[in-house]
């Protein structure tokens, strides 16, 4: 058993049902946010442990393809009951990695994770694998060795919304988690050796994207490459795809508006805006990094939007008082205290927050939640995805102008729009090209398919449409005199 908090050194990979030691000479120093300490160490996997996994896949393959429904929906019965009495674990060792507050790990990166693989059970129960279309049986079939490679935001999370539907799917897998934040895949590996799943059927391998990512990405006998984290590496993938006709999810970045129309509650919708922003210490992809409000009501956002902002708490992930922890890694923090710094040399306004060591916290990757005033389109704080707690607060004049705006990025996952009137939010949401709108704070459905247009990627992700990603589709013709005969099986029609 591998302990998520233990400061140790791990050397195997999980590949044809066993832990099998990596090739790997070099390993990965897994480190704590909160303190920079070292708590793991993992393996630098290497292109011969992604071939070692893909060959096990690949084997598992035609056998776990057949496979009922029913047998796949057990399967994933004792997964949750594993994911659930292991969910303190997995919890822990995601705030231990990555700096997530205890509580938010527990909630919203566990047990939301847990909510969407049980509700693959009974999409998997319902899904229509087979439907008659005239002389036509249409069958959807596995797509077949899938690679799953995740990021270290809300890690265990965002690999269930692969791994899940794709074995549903009759898919086998191989999972390539973020060398920042492993732990937490290695017990998921556990649970999975204790459900007595085929050996094969799901393989882990942990290195660095540029190593084991792409061996896995390019290898020829991987059917589909189910990626989420950057676009700079979303669009190598996307090219080692492409040489090889690769299937290809791709969930990358965003740079979301939250559009406040005139006529909405102008305190609701910016607490809300603040809230999201901050959650996870800014570092998800579907963040409101712009609030978009009426000029004249700009003055009044921005002292609302700082006192709210000045009222979270940085510190240590485990004080139960903390609503934001770390950032992740040392880079991570440079980066955006860089876009800080940017934004301030380019003119905008700060309203709160700032670059500077937060009080108190000198060792770990804090900072505090930053607010901007008098953005204007072209400033990089209004353009670039700067994956921290930095919201950007732009003035409009007019709703073509707020849709202008929203639009004006090369981006298109998220936003929110608010108003005084659904069906003008929903008017308004329907000309912004985004993959999901909340209106009016509409909540997080696990059930609707999640992903976006433009740069922030291809497929979608989480309810029927999650699973029928990973499916294939294939036409069965039979005979049926009714029939119009076409192509190489035109006949004579005066003969019987």
């Amino acid at each position: 058993m591998i302990a998520a908090t233990s400061a140790r050194t791990v050397s195997s990979q999980w590949i044809g049902g066993e832990w099998v030691p990596s090739d790997a000479d070099d390993g990965i120093a897994v480190i704590d946010p909160s303190d920079e300490s070292t708590v793991a160490t993992v393996p630098a996997g290497t292109a011969t442990d992604a071939r070692r996994a893909v060959a096990a896949a690949r084997a598992a393959a035609d056998s776990w393809a057949r496979t009922s429904a029913t047998e796949r929906i057990r399967f994933l019965e004792r997964l949750v009951a594993g994911l659930k009495a292991r969910a303190d674990e997995l919890a822990d060792s995601i705030t231990t990695e990555a700096g997530v507050p205890t509580r938010v790990a527990q909630r919203a990166q566990v047990g939301l994770a847990i909510e969407i693989a049980e509700s693959f059970a009974d999409i998997t129960a319902k899904f229509e694998f087979e439907r008659r279309v005239g002389n036509s049986l249409v069958v959807r079939e596995p797509a077949g060795v899938v690679v799953t490679i995740t990021p270290w935001n809300v890690p265990l999370l965002l690999s269930l919304q692969k791994i899940v539907p794709a074995l549903m799917a009759g898919c086998t897998v191989v999972h390539k988690p973020s060398e920042l934040a492993p732990t937490n895949s290695y017990l998921l590996a556990e649970i999975i050796a204790e459900c007595d799943l085929p050996p094969g059927v799901f393989n882990l391998v942990v290195g660095e994207g540029a190593v084991a990512g792409a061996e896995l990405a390019g290898h020829p006998e991987v059917d589909l490459v189910s990626f989420t984290g950057s676009v700079r590496a979303g669009r190598e993938i996307g090219r080692q795809a492409a040489e090889q006709i690769k299937r290809l999810h791709l969930e990358l970045g965003g740079k979301s508006a939250s559009i406040v129309l005139e006529d909405a509650d102008l305190e609701p919708a910016v607490r809300a805006t603040v809230d999201q922003v901050c959650f996870n210490t800014g570092q998800t992809c579907l963040q409101w990094s712009r609030l978009l409000v009426p000029s004249h009501l700009q003055q009044q956002a921005l002292e609302l939007a700082g006192e709210i902002a000045g009222q979270y708490k940085v510190g240590p992930p485990r004080d139960p008082t903390t609503d934001l922890g770390p950032l992740v890694s040392s880079a991570g923090l440079e980066r955006v205290r860089g876009h800080i710094r940017t934004g301030i040399e380019e003119g905008a306004r700060l309203v709160a927050g700032g670059a500077e060591v937060v009080e108190g916290l000198q060792a770990g990757y804090y900072v505090r939640p930053t607010v901007f005033g008098d953005v204007t389109e072209s400033m990089r704080t209004a353009r670039e995805e700067i994956f921290g707690p930095v919201l950007s607060v732009l003035p409009y004049d007019g709703e073509k102008e707020a849709i202008r705006i929203a639009n004006a990025t090369p981006y298109g996952l998220h936003g929110a729009i608010w108003s005084g009137s659904s069906d003008r939010a929903q008017r308004v949401a329907r000309q912004v090209r985004t993959g999901q709108s909340d209106i009016n704070g509409g909540a997080f459905n696990i059930l609707a398919p999640f992903g976006g247009m433009k740069q922030s990627g291809i497929g979608r992700e989480c309810g029927v449409e999650g699973l029928d990603g990973f499916c294939e589709l294939k036409s069965l013709q039979f005979p049926d005199r009714s029939a119009k005969l076409v192509g190489p099986h035109l006949r004579d029609e005066k003969q019987p």
